[in-house]
């Protein structure tokens, strides 16, 4: 379930008077308990001491002078150490290579441990806002309906708030995001084949898992009753992509309300009508002759909306799927699980626990497609995780009872 940040205030001391005002954080990060006033005379270097030891930095000066300053915060906490010198004790943990002497999931958990870090230093340059989402800063750009898509429209009862400079640039990402759309080659040409991912809903930017949907062989079952099950369905892309291939009827679900309200509008502008999009925890009642499921991949704790779409603690989604596929799959009907094998290669889960929990479930492998990634973090030698996105594969088990 996707926790909803909960309510929570900051307060300052400014011009010798108390202040206080309502915190904003998607990933439900607390305020930092100490803050300070800080506008374009602070340099680089203070402000990196002070957000490394927690202290917030409420921005008062020129908006554009603030994004500068994140950079160079962000260029602070990459920069290697020159050898022959010692490493910044402020500086978050250095990200190991699997290949490094260290074993793929200690590396995996630095690497989170330095991300999350960083994260957390770079979230300590704080920006106001104005109760309409407005900043009031200047040359602050017109940011109130990227803001009003992640917090919500304005009301009477709106307060003025703080949220952090980081925070509002991915909000604004997000937005574009949501405005342009994602081409999906494999739903048509265009300009009808976009989806448009709202903020906290993952984007179907990797379009590997799509083509293996695109081209796996549908089930006989299919013939005599055209239903298929959309598990989990994030933007609305494979109940699309199920009802470009014919399918006269797909139920798609999921639990978290912006991304149903992202799927129905998807679904609506493709023009998709046989699609019906349903808040549900996995399964509703009925069966089907397709079931399909592309659930997070990697079994570790996520630290923000967006990431629910990747990481999923101990495999809830995934064994959750499985063990109620066979309850929800009619005779000679097909389970599709769209999974990465990313997890095997971090040292997170191994093959023999995954066929285990098919097993166990009930169920059976009829085949197996795969496919490699093509995206580019595979190319990027410099990726803490290399060796494990580089040896990645991309399957679709087709599973039956």
């Amino acid at each position: 379930m996707i926790e909803v940040p909960s309510v929570s205030m900051i307060q300052w001391t400014e011009n010798d008077t108390p202040q206080s005002a309502l915190w904003r954080s998607e990933n439900g990060s607390a305020p930092p308990k100490r803050v300070v006033v800080a506008d374009d005379t602070l340099t680089a270097d203070t402000a990196y001491r002070l957000a490394c030891e927690g202290t917030g930095l409420l921005w008062r000066g020129d908006f554009q002078n603030a994004r500068q300053l994140l950079l160079a915060l962000a260029r602070r906490i990459d920069r290697k150490p020159r050898n022959g010198h010692k490493a910044d004790k402020n500086k978050p943990p250095s990200q190991p290579s699997p290949n490094g002497g260290r074993g793929a999931i200690e590396a995996f958990h630095l690497h989170r441990q330095a991300q999350a870090q960083r994260a957390r230093v770079l979230g300590m340059l704080l920006l106001p806002f104005d109760a309409d989402h407005n900043v009031p800063l200047r040359r602050a750009p017109d940011v109130r309906q990227a803001c009003a898509e992640a917090y919500g429209p304005v009301s009477d009862e709106s307060l003025a708030y703080v949220a952090s400079l980081r925070e509002l640039l991915g909000l604004i990402g997000a937005h574009e995001w949501r405005k342009k759309g994602v081409e999906i080659p494999v739903l048509g040409n265009p300009p009808n084949n976009r989806i448009h991912p709202w903020y906290g809903v993952f984007s179907p930017v990797r379009g590997e898992y799509l083509t293996l949907v695109a081209q796996a062989p549908l089930p006989r079952a299919l013939s005599s009753n055209s239903l298929a099950f959309d598990i989990g369905t994030g933007t609305g892309v494979l109940a699309a992509l199920l009802a470009r291939r014919g399918i006269q009827r797909i139920v798609a679900t999921d639990q978290d309300a912006r991304a149903l309200a992202c799927a129905r509008e998807n679904l609506t502008r493709l023009g998709y009508k046989q699609v019906q999009v349903v808040e549900a925890d996995l399964f509703l009642e009925g069966r089907a002759p397709l079931i399909v499921c592309n659930p997070p991949w990697v079994p570790a704790r996520p630290s923000s909306a967006i990431e629910h779409a990747i990481y999923d603690p101990d495999s809830r989604m995934l064994r959750g799927f499985l063990g109620g596929l066979a309850a929800h799959l009619e005779p000679n009907g097909e389970g599709w699980l769209i999974l990465s094998d990313l997890a095997e290669h971090l040292g997170l889960r191994t093959r023999s626990e995954l066929t285990t929990m098919i097993e166990s479930a009930g169920l059976k492998v009829l085949s197996k497609i795969d496919i490699k990634p093509h995206h580019p973090r595979t190319l990027d030698s410099d990726d803490p995780l290399h060796a494990a996105r580089a040896a990645e594969v991309t399957s679709l088990w087709r599973l039956g009872v």
